[in-house]
Parts: structure tokens; C-alpha cells; sequence
């Protein structure tokens, strides 16, 4: 089984529902479907036990900058020496980002940004640590662009069948030690006590 389709066959969580519920509720606002349409769609939301249950409910609505009314930086930075920098949930995510680190770690979760163009290419200059990019069916990443020097990138897809590309992320420029880490957000497990 490829990753893709291993991808679709992952349950579903609250907050992968909530998001096409959101997703369904714009587009129903900008009068793309029917209320008749909207209440299929949303008790078929809610009661999705999959991803790729969830992903069929949108394929034909707009994503990316389409539904998202925010602004995004042409261009971000992050510089950092020794420590470790993070861009996470809610982060609104550039068109172009230059990353200069030694030493340390970056760390870019896609899973819950808000994505406004559909291409950020990344500047790479960075010696040690890990560059890691978590992210969620409808992200692609390209690492073709990178050089790397006693180092290593290592990429697993979290894209889907059915899904469209929302981001295409293209990393150039230079990694030397350390990795390139590209996978899919993890899904938090609860422990349950025993029940009495």
C-alpha cells in the first residue's frame, strides 16, 4: 500500500473534521453549494470515520488563497544560532522564506498554517541540526533544489489521491550535518484509565 492510500485509510480526528466543516461553511457563504447540499455534506463530515472520507467532501471547493482573507509576507526570515526556531499552528505561511541556522534546529508544521499561495520556496543556508517540515495531504515537498553536504533528507508523503495540491514547497540551497526531516503531523494518542 502506497503512503497515499495509507494516508486516506487514517482516522479521522476532531480537528480534521472541524476543518472541512469550516471549509464546507465558507464555500456554502460565497454560495457555492445549496443549503440541501451543505447539510449532506456536513452530516457526512461528522460522521467520517476516515481522512479519505473526509477529502471527497471538498475536491470540488476551493482551497489555499481562494477561501483565505489574511495576508502573507512575499518574504519572512528566520535567523538563529544554537537554539531552535518553530513556525506552528495558525502560522500564515510566506511566499518565499530564507532560513540561516548553525546549530540548531527549525522546525515548520504545514499541518495547521494558514496557506495563502500556492508555492513557498525555501533559502536554505544551514550547518547542524534538523530542518523539519510537518505536513498534511495536500502538501508536496520538492528537495531536488538542496545540496547537501554530510547530510541526509528524509521524506515520507502525507499526500492522498483525490486531494489537490494545496502547497508545493521547493527547498534550494545548502545543508550541511545534520537532516532534512519531511512527514506527516503525528495525531496525538489518549491513554484511557480503566473503566470502573
Amino acid at each position: 500500500m502506497s503512503d497515499a492510500a495509507a494516508s486516506l485509510g487514517l482516522r479521522a480526528s476532531h480537528a480534521d473534521r472541524d476543518r472541512v466543516v469550516d471549509v464546507l461553511r465558507v464555500a456554502a457563504g460565497d454560495g457555492r453549494l445549496t443549503a440541501e447540499e451543505l447539510d449532506e455534506r456536513l452530516e457526512a463530515a461528522l460522521s467520517a470515520r476516515t481522512v479519505g472520507e473526509l477529502a471527497v467532501l471538498t475536491t470540488d471547493l476551493p482551497t489555499g488563497a481562494a477561501r483565505t482573507p489574511v495576508e502573507a509576507k512575499d518574504v519572512a526570515r528566520i535567523r538563529q544560532r544554537g537554539g531552535s526556531a518553530r513556525r506552528g499552528e495558525g502560522w500564515v505561511v510566506p511566499r518565499r522564506l530564507k532560513i540561516e541556522s548553525e546549530w540548531g534546529d527549525v522546525t515548520l508544521d504545514l499541518s495547521d498554517a494558514v496557506i495563502v499561495y500556492d508555492t513557498l520556496r525555501i533559502d536554505l543556508d544551514m550547518r547542524g541540526g534538523v530542518l523539519k517540515l510537518l505536513t498534511r495531504p495536500g502538501i508536496v515537498v520538492d528537495t531536488d533544489g538542496l545540496e547537501l553536504g554530510f547530510a541526509k533528507v528524509k521524506a515520507r508523503s502525507a499526500g492522498a489521491p483525490g486531494v489537490p495540491v494545496e502547497l508545493r514547497v521547493e527547498i534550494h540551497g545548502r545543508k550541511d550535518f545534520g537532516r532534512v526531516v519531511v512527514r506527516p503531523q503525528r495525531r496525538v494518542s489518549v491513554r484511557r484509565g480503566p473503566t470502573p
